[in-house]
């Protein structure tokens, strides 16, 4: 399948292994963000030989996101604006290129380049008009455009917010901006997606759309023949972060042992002379991007990194850490200087236990206990799980829906990252055992407005039967929600039957002026995990996807019954061919369902982008179904394109509900022995 937005990954990454080596060792605004996380990663950035997974996420999150559309139409907000193109390495030419329209009494440069003293940016948006400027950072980032204040706290000594990177990113712009220009007077601002504007006009998602072959670096192609007029009213606001820059430049709060100045400078001539700054272990180091397993080509910065401070060997360094304990208990630890497991003792513990359940220290200290002990067997709270288990009424109807919010609405009187619920999976369980996938619903029509069809196909689907409904996590309950808002605000004929149907499966989430808790409300299978259940193959981790090969690697029965051809089971599908299989065993081992599904997406793995998004807030569940929507907004898709992405879309769903199915299964196996 033809997949323009791998084509765009592809010539991004091309681009910066082409550029790696010729360009100068210069102290970039990437790179100064970079050491903002960890300085020694400055040792590591832009050398092939170290594994670099940032290079891809990068990309991802900021197509996820929406990062790319939005510095476009953060562009068309000033017409007349001048983009500066050219190599982006060729870091002298685009400087002397911006300080010649510089030149000018007014202009207004996008992507215009400073370099002085082995420090280079690039500003998002800069407006100068006489020596007063306007530099402009645009992020994909929401805010409340009517109830925001300061990102400093009510002393103005801190600052809050979660924004504390995009602010020092700025400061460092100014910075390098006032060296070049001592006389100019430079206002900073965040320009960021306001959550409180509502969308005019229909379609303005599509305005924007990603290309393989666009000659600018955000890979957008803008509607041909689009004006200003055309978006309506503006869904981006502009916030003033001088305060916070201030503060930054004269106290820099995230190490006040240091000045902001003496900061840059220490990053810059230890970059320039390819020397590592040590930051020490820590939490921060679980993520860390430079990172390669022993059986990879490249070389692993993180090893070097621990082994160099730790003097252990690598063997010593793979053992099971503090930071991989589940709701991570490790920074007091970590100041102690304890970074594994088997450093750990009960002491180190306050073991709280809670009536009727696994509580979290209880969880924690048990995923320790059988790491140390090499213990991969299951743990259950029997008597309790088969109490939850005995509390449900049949049939058993699992549901899972698939959704998008994206910065740029697609349609009017849409908010940014206001929900869209287009497709849902329903299996049900009937007590003899029968696994029947009842129904489905997917709606990707361009232009079309799911959400209220969703919910009445949705309402069709579970009032068939009056059994418990599952779900798994938060997701489908906060979707509901959404929806629940969206039709009060409406003039839908069966608003009222649609809300009263809400309220019956579902609670509310405390955004809602009404409170409710329905006869029905969905019963979130991964507490149930969470309670009573913990396997060490999970890695203390409890989404589905990590749960289901330990349960599928543990359960004798659903090994023979899932090693079946389709056709052999008695359960049904809607989207799998009576031949297919769903479970593989190699070497012994479970191999996931999921693995054995085509992707969404030539070449972009559906585990990769549901990490991306899962780490963004303002999307936090979405994953290859929220790409595929996306995509399919475009009128322009070939048909047989088309109808490869929904036939994939269907698959995953209909496999997510299954997955429930088969946790299920596992639960009442056990139960029964």
């Amino acid at each position: 399948m033809l997949n323009k937005l791998s084509k765009v990954k592809n010539v991004f990454l091309e681009t910066i292994k082409t550029n790696l080596l010729k360009s100068p060792r210069y102290l970039t605004k990437s790179r100064f963000k970079l050491a903002l996380d960890c300085p020694t990663k400055l040792y590591y950035t832009r050398k092939p030989e170290y594994e670099n997974s940032a290079e891809a996420d990068s990309f991802l999150e900021q197509l996820a996101q929406g990062g790319f559309q939005v510095e476009e139409l953060a562009r068309m907000e000033h017409p007349g604006g001048i983009t500066l193109l050219g190599d982006d390495y060729d870091y002298q030419k685009l400087a002397d290129e911006t300080r010649n329209l510089l030149t000018r009494e007014e202009v207004t440069i996008f992507e215009p380049a400073f370099l002085i003293n082995g420090l280079f940016i690039r500003v998002d948006i800069l407006v100068k008009k006489g020596n007063k400027v306007r530099l402009l950072e645009v992020k994909a980032k929401s805010v409340s455009g009517e109830g925001h204040d300061s990102y400093l706290n009510s002393k103005g000594n801190k600052l809050q917010g979660g924004m504390d990177h995009y602010l020092y990113d700025v400061a460092f712009q100014k910075y390098v901006m006032q060296s070049c220009y001592p006389e100019w007077q430079i206002s900073s601002f965040l320009k960021l997606v306001d959550k409180d504007a509502v969308t005019t006009v229909d379609g303005l998602h599509q305005c924007f759309k990603v290309v393989a072959d666009s000659n600018l670096r955000t890979g957008i192609e803008k509607k041909p023949g689009l004006t200003k007029e055309d978006l309506g009213d503006s869904i981006l606001c502009e916030v003033n972060v001088d305060a916070e820059v201030n503060l930054i430049m004269e106290q820099n709060p995230i190490d006040e042992s240091l000045g902001f100045e003496e900061m840059i400078k220490l990053y810059r001539e230890n970059y320039r002379e390819d020397n590592k700054i040590f930051l020490g272990i820590g939490s921060h180091c679980k993520g860390c991007e430079f990172k390669a397993e022993q059986t990879s080509e490249k070389n692993s910065g993180f090893h070097e990194c621990w082994a160099e401070q730790l003097k252990l060997s690598v063997a010593e360094i793979d053992e099971p850490k503090i930071y991989d304990v589940w709701y991570n208990p490790a920074r007091k630890l970590l100041e102690e200087e304890k970074y594994f497991m088997k450093e750990i003792s009960e002491e180190d513990f306050t073991i709280k236990p809670e009536a009727g359940k696994l509580s979290r220290s209880e969880r924690q200290w048990l995923q320790i206990e059988k790491t140390l002990q090499n213990d991969n067997t299951p743990y259950f709270d029997l008597e309790n799980l088969r109490a939850e288990l005995d509390s449900w009424k049949f049939p058993l109807n699992f549901i899972d829906f698939e959704t998008t919010a994206v910065a740029l609405p697609f349609f009017k009187g849409m908010r940014p990252y206001e929900q869209l619920a287009f497709q849902f999976s329903h299996h049900i369980v009937h007590e003899d055992g029968r696994v029947e996938h009842f129904n489905e619903y997917l709606n990707t029509g361009p232009g079309e407005y799911p959400n209220f069809d969703f919910i009445r196909a949705l309402k069709r689907s579970l009032e068939g039967n009056d059994g418990s409904i599952f779900r798994y996590h938060n997701h489908e309950n906060t979707i509901v929600n959404v929806i629940y808002d969206q039709l009060r605000n409406s003039e839908e004929a069966d608003k009222e039957e649609l809300l009263a149907f809400i309220e019956s499966i579902s609670h509310n989430t405390g955004k809602n002026a009404n409170s409710w808790e329905g006869e029905r409300d969905m019963i979130d299978l991964q507490q149930t995990v969470v309670k009573y259940y913990y396997d060490p193959v999970t890695g203390g981790s409890n989404s589905i996807k990590d749960i289901l090969p330990a349960v599928l690697q543990s359960s004798t029965y659903l090994q023979e019954k899932y090693q079946k051809p389709l056709a052999e089971m008695d359960v049904s599908s809607r989207n799998f061919e009576p031949g297919h299989i769903f479970l593989r065993l190699e070497n012994g081992k479970a191999i996931s369902p999921y693995k054995a599904l085509p992707p969404v997406f030539d070449n972009w793995d559906s585990d990769k982008l549901e990490q991306i998004t899962a780490s963004i807030p303002e999307i936090a569940d979405g994953g290859a179904a929220l790409f595929a929507y996306q995509k399919l907004q475009f009128p322009d898709l070939s048909a047989g394109e088309r109808e490869a992405i929904n036939q994939a879309l269907l698959r995953y769903c209909e496999l997510d509900t299954l997955a429930m199915v088969m946790i299920y299964e596992y639960f009442r196996e056990v139960c029964e022995l």
